[in-house]
């Protein structure tokens, strides 16, 4: 049935399609409301945005307030992880819009005697809701509205701001209207802020020719700290299957010796909740867990929904996978690549929810066993998109502290999708995007549209499975240009290494985004001792983004203007401009850079400026819009924090 109500309330933002999908927040951060809220007529009217945690009884609200062509606007913090509810209400406030046309009619000079009585009807009706004070005060000003003695003192009463704020603080909700429901999910702060570093745990070992143990790892966790690397990311932990095991550089048959891909799980060994022997035990990957911990470094597991030929659940549960007529089984393909070492779990087999619970009770193994608290997850776009939302779902109901870091480069509306299911990071078209105008254009979506409420992007200059184009020629300016890009532009990154710090970059073929002699399909050795320009760069920007809180968000940029299409320059704050930083890189690999660059003065003011270089310790004082600047390959990019 239609409700009976005269404001119209429209286009509430932030929501995701109609509220089907939570916008994201971590804790401590503010949700602006906006509406368009209008009523029939000229009345005066009120409106607030209620909001409460999951946790809450009752609705907390803030008013909202007008700003121009019907629209309003108001914010809470969230301060608790979990779901928050919100939503907007509105309705005219007969009380607000008595005392509006009574003060117009007495500056008209006119007599207002039975407007002073209708007055004190709205006093009777919030008077009981009043506390002490306001209640003594309401009570003398209804009898000035009722003794035509007090006459002039009830008029200055019914004009009074003391009035106005009592009866917008106790409004009388009359046929109001509400929108409906929205949800915010809030995340601990890692979900918005986190560095990564990549490594093959069966490289680890310092012994050439001799396969990584979870023991090896502890020993190289020193170096991951004292590069800035907040969280360390594992390919998979598990056993490698035997059956169809790939060879170097991913050769069809394997070779005695050869050790398959760690993404090829399950064996005779164990499949998802066990490690494999070569690595250690699963105490081993405790200790390891807990010693990383220890050095403020969290260990992500690589979660994958695929298995060997030879995983136990081929054997047990024949039912999760697609078989042929023949009776051989459908292993994974992405054409012209084949992958016979995989076969892909059948999400639509009849026995899908026997299946959703042996997944989620794998992802809880790792939980509750080991402390895993970040997942990486492998794929997750050749999955049920709405497994992905009831797996999180459930996992962040027992620990709201886990997060999701989705591995998908696909279509656009797929990845935003896994966004909005809850994914709490994703990987991102970053690392094919080079140009001054592919930055900003890139970088613009990601922070002006409406992917800024729910798509957290996570920017990686590489990858096991990308070897960009861009990083091909091995060039020293390129590997820190594209660091530093990924760690100023994001307030998460990561690093596939020791191969991109080492410049590690031939391709399996020219042309092609793959490795030559790829860790996916063999053990490497590394001197991990190796300290060089990029290492040490690396170090000090991640020791920058810790300190500065502009670099700790994504959405707070703008781009500045300047007149080489070679110079990328770019502005962040954080949410209360306390903190800021300008950022100016050469895209030119080769060659001096030279460019003028115009300061944002509008988000900035008009003020002089004191600039330090943070990586240099330089400092210049700037006091034009337009500022000359010169960057040579060595060194092609200035990080500057401003000062008053």
């Amino acid at each position: 049935m239609q409700r009976q109500t005269r404001v119209i309330i429209e286009n509430v933002q932030p929501q995701l399609d109609g509220g089907a999908f939570a916008i994201k927040r971590i804790v401590g951060q503010k949700v602006t409301v906006t509406a368009d809220v209008f009523p029939d007529g000229h009345d005066v009217i009120q409106c607030r945005v209620l909001y409460k945690h999951q946790s809450d009884k009752k609705w907390s609200e803030v008013r909202m307030q007008p700003t121009e062509n019907d629209a309003w606007t108001a914010e809470f913090t969230v301060d608790q992880q979990g779901s928050y509810t919100y939503y907007v209400q509105a309705w005219v406030d007969y009380a607000l819009n008595w005392q509006h046309g009574t003060e117009r009619k007495i500056q008209d000079n006119q007599h207002v005697k039975s407007e002073l009585l209708e007055g004190a009807e709205y006093i009777e009706q919030i008077i009981k809701l009043a506390n002490k004070d306001e209640k003594a005060y309401l009570k003398k000003v209804a009898e000035q509205f009722t003794d035509p003695k007090l006459y002039d003192l009830a008029i200055a009463s019914a004009m009074s701001h003391e009035l106005t704020a009592l009866f917008t603080k106790y409004p009388i909700l009359y046929i109001e209207n509400q929108s409906h429901e929205l949800q915010v999910y809030v995340d601990r702060a890692k979900a918005l802020f986190s560095t990564w570093y990549e490594f093959f745990p069966r490289s680890a070992s310092s012994e050439l020719g001799k396969h990584g143990t979870f023991k090896d790892c502890e020993k190289l966790l020193p170096r991951v700290a004292a590069m800035g690397f907040d969280t360390l990311y594992f390919p998979p932990i598990h056993p490698i299957g035997e059956v169809n095991r790939k060879g170097k550089n991913n050769a069809t048959n394997a070779e005695p010796g050869d050790v398959g891909s760690p993404w090829g799980i399950g064996s005779q060994y164990g499949g998802h909740k066990s490690t494999h022997p070569e690595l250690g035990s699963i105490d081993d990957f405790k200790s390891l867990v807990k010693t990383a911990q220890s050095l403020g470094i969290e260990i992500a597991m690589d979660y994958a929904l695929q298995a060997a030929p030879d995983h136990p659940w081929v054997k047990e549960h024949k039912e999760w996978f697609k078989w042929r007529p023949d009776g051989t089984v459908q292993y994974a393909e992405n054409p012209p690549k084949k992958y016979q070492d995989i076969q892909p779990i059948y999400f639509e087999t009849t026995d899908w929810k026997n299946l959703w619970k042996e997944l989620l009770d794998t992802a809880l193994f790792w939980v509750e066993e080991c402390g895993i608290r970040v997942f990486r997850v492998d794929n997750p776009h050749t999955k049920p998109f709405y497994f992905w939302g009831w797996l999180m779902a459930e996992i962040k109901k027992k620990h709201p502290d886990v997060l999701f870091l989705s591995e998908a480069f696909t279509r656009p509306k797929i990845m935003n999708e896994l966004a909005k299911q809850g994914f709490t990071q994703s990987y991102t078209y970053f690392t094919w995007r080079n140009t001054k105008q592919e930055l900003i254009e890139y970088l613009t979506e990601l922070t002006q549209t409406d992917q800024k409420e729910y798509y957290r992007p996570n920017f990686w200059p590489n990858t096991p499975d990308i070897n960009p184009l861009a990083l091909h020629s091995g060039n020293e300016s390129v590997h820190l240009q594209k660091y530093f890009l990924a760690a100023t532009l994001s307030s998460s990154v990561g690093i596939y290494g020791p191969v991109f710090e080492y410049r590690v970059c031939a391709p399996v073929a020219e042309g092609k985004e793959e490795y030559l002699n790829s860790e996916k399909y063999e053990v490497a050795h590394w001197d991990w001792t190796i300290e060089n320009k990029i290492t040490t760069l690396i170090t000090r920007v991640n020791q920058i983004r810790r300190e500065q809180l502009s670099l700790q968000q994504t959405n707070n940029l703008v781009f500045c203007n300047t007149n080489n299409d070679q110079v990328l320059a770019y502005y962040k704050f954080d949410d209360h401009k306390t903190n800021q930083t300008l950022m100016v890189v050469s895209l030119d690999a080769h060659n001096t850079a030279q460019a003028m660059v115009q300061l944002p003065i509008s988000e900035m003011g008009n003020e002089p400026i004191e600039i330090q270089d943070l990586i240099t310790g330089n400092t210049y004082h700037w006091n034009q819009e337009w500022n000359f600047v010169e960057l040579h390959p060595d060194m092609p990019f200035h990080l500057f924090q401003i000062n008053r």
